[in-house]
């Protein structure tokens, strides 16, 4: 059994580059231990999708800017993760909604689960209250540097299973805003890491 209440587990998937946002998961886990109780394991497992050790992860997350092809083994594990309960955050590191990334991460979730499975969450989502208080997804820097489709997202899809997110879906680029050594923190008005507290520990059914 595990000594920790949660690990922070990056997919490497074989389309795409994965490894992106180098300095992201260091610094939210020391959000994490910051402000939360949780047990928390303070270094990044790097697992690939194919593997079935994924399965076991409490919250995954899978960003990049290119094409997005599954292969037939990392659909199979994907579509059992989310549906056996995991959390999979994706980020879309171009915060493009007609971009690459968008486009082909979209499809493939269709292909997996159905032509309307991927739907926009309302602002007023458990998600954005389970531990900060928020309006709605926080804005990023950026989304209006020129970059992208040089628009404010102000949504975040998901997939739902059982009337519980289980796969949560960003245009607005989180680990990028996030990818920062955790202590430059002191430098902010406000901690902007504090939504990925949020979205583990509704992961983590809080």
């Amino acid at each position: 059994m595990s000594s920790y209440d949660f690990y922070f587990t990056r997919l490497i998937y074989d389309s795409g580059d994965w490894d992106v946002d180098i300095r992201m998961p260091s610094n939210v886990l020391n959000s994490l231990v910051e402000y939360t109780t949780l047990r928390v394991d303070t270094v990044e497992r790097v697992v690939a999708l194919s593997d079935p050790k994924m399965l076991e992860a409490p919250f995954c997350y899978l960003a990049g800017h290119k094409l997005v092809q599954f292969n037939p083994q990392e659909r199979r594990n994907l579509e059992r993760y989310i549906r056996g309960g995991g959390f999979l955050f994706v980020d879309d590191c171009n915060h493009d909604i007609d971009g690459i990334f968008a486009k082909s991460f979209e499809a493939e979730m269709m292909k997996i689960f159905g032509l309307k499975a991927l739907k926009k969450i309302p602002n007023t989502h458990p998600l954005y209250s389970c531990f900060f208080k928020f309006d709605g997804p926080p804005n990023t820097s950026v989304e209006l540097n020129g970059w992208g489709d040089d628009l404010v997202h102000d949504y975040l899809k998901a997939i739902e299973v059982n009337g519980r997110v289980r796969l949560l879906y960003s245009n607005k680029d989180y680990g990028c805003e996030w990818d920062y050594d955790f202590r430059n923190k002191r430098f902010l008005a406000v901690d902007n890491t504090r939504f990925a507290v949020n979205i583990i520990q509704y992961a983590l059914g809080a």
